[in-house]
C-alpha cells in the first residue's frame, strides 16, 4: 500500500519505473517525487517502492 497524490493505493510495482507502466502513464511530461524529493526518470527503474511510500505524480498542461 502506497499514497499516489494523497490517495491510497495499492500496487504490485516494485519501482518507479514499474509504476508508471503499471498506471499507463505516458513516456512525456510526466513527473514524480517520492517522499517530497523528485526523482529523475532516468532513475525511476532504480528507486524501489516501499510500504507507506508516498508518490506525488506531476502532469504537464498546456494552456493557461
Amino acid at each position: 500500500m502506497i499514497s499516489i497524490n494523497g490517495k491510497p493505493t495499492e500496487t504490485s510495482a516494485s519501482n518507479l519505473a514499474e509504476l508508471a507502466s503499471e498506471l499507463s502513464l505516458p513516456r512525456a511530461g510526466v513527473a514524480m517525487a517520492l517522499n517530497a524529493k523528485m526523482v529523475q526518470r532516468a532513475n525511476w527503474e532504480n528507486t524501489p517502492l516501499v510500504e507507506g511510500a508516498e508518490i506525488i505524480i506531476i502532469k504537464a498542461a498546456c494552456g493557461g
